[in-house]
């Protein structure tokens, strides 16, 4: 397996009270930088790069994924949060802006009650607030067995071109080299953790409601996984929620379309810390 470089612009930083390593770039308001599955922080190079002149961004790798130790027991996703929460602590977050892409996403749900007013702001991209289907929960549980008996190439096979909109691996295809080489830089114990722990996951749908700081719900034109029709009603259902739809990109939105995505997060986050 291969291991993740630190780029050496950014500061790392592992917190004592929990066991995740966080990329730390920039200054200012806060921005935690929440990654999809199964890839790791590095997917957030494009932003790491890009907004650190005009926020404090963090990026953690979840328990497994890139430079952070494997989970000790089968966690649920509010047990990422926790640890995301006390990583947030250790590097004294007070307000923060949470970006969540996919499984990014169901764990930035999770965040929504445990941070309460330190939440700034919300970007849900490429995610859905519903649960799994029976089947899709079938799927998850049976590519977690997978993964730990033959590795992360089980993940990267089945994910891979799900992940890339057909504009990007027609015209991009060397980001598919990309992203694979990134998953293949995660442990099976990790994969297949997250696996058990989406395939779990609650029905977010009743909190949306309830979320009081602004919402960009975003999506790329060309997602298969979490189509812009599913950011739209999501939108709908929060009260300062709006939808962004990124052109021909498909579920991974930041690395397909870096300049658009910068740009629209930029905006969110200039929204979000007006005050």
């Amino acid at each position: 397996m291969a291991m993740a470089e630190e780029p050496p612009a950014t500061r790392a930083v592992r917190a004592r009270s929990a066991p995740l390593y966080v990329r730390e770039r920039g200054s200012g308001h806060a921005v935690l930088l929440l990654h999809a599955f199964p890839l790791n922080s590095r997917m957030w190079e494009p932003q790491l790069d890009a907004l650190a002149a005009q926020a404090r961004l963090l990026a953690p790798d979840l328990p497994g994924f890139g430079l952070s130790p494997p989970p000790l027991a089968a966690p649920a996703l509010e047990d990422y949060a926790r640890l995301v929460v006390a990583a947030l602590d250790f590097l004294e977050v007070d307000r923060v802006v949470v970006v969540g892409l996919s499984m990014g996403g169901y764990i930035a749900f999770r965040l929504v009650d445990q941070l309460g007013p330190r939440l700034a702001g919300l970007v849900l991209a490429d995610t859905r607030a519903t649960p799994d289907t029976d089947a899709g929960a079938r799927a998850r549980h049976e590519l977690a067995a997978e993964v730990e008996a033959c590795g992360v190439d089980a993940a990267a096979n089945a994910f891979l071109t799900k992940l890339l909109g057909t504009t990007t691996q027609r015209l991009r295809p060397e980001l598919l080299d990309r992203v694979g080489a990134i998953i293949r830089e995660n442990t099976p114990a990790g994969v297949a953790a997250a696996l058990r722990a989406m395939a779990a996951r609650a029905d977010s749908t009743p909190l949306l409601p309830r979320i009081g700081c602004p919402v960009l719900c975003l999506a790329g034109e060309e997602d298969l996984l979490t189509p812009p029709d599913v950011a739209r009603e999501m939108a709908e259902q929060v009260p300062r929620g709006r939808a962004t739809i990124i052109p021909l990109a498909g579920h991974l939105t930041n690395l397909e379309a870096p300049e658009a995505f910068n740009d629209t997060l930029a905006g969110f986050l200039s929204e979000c810390t007006r005050h």
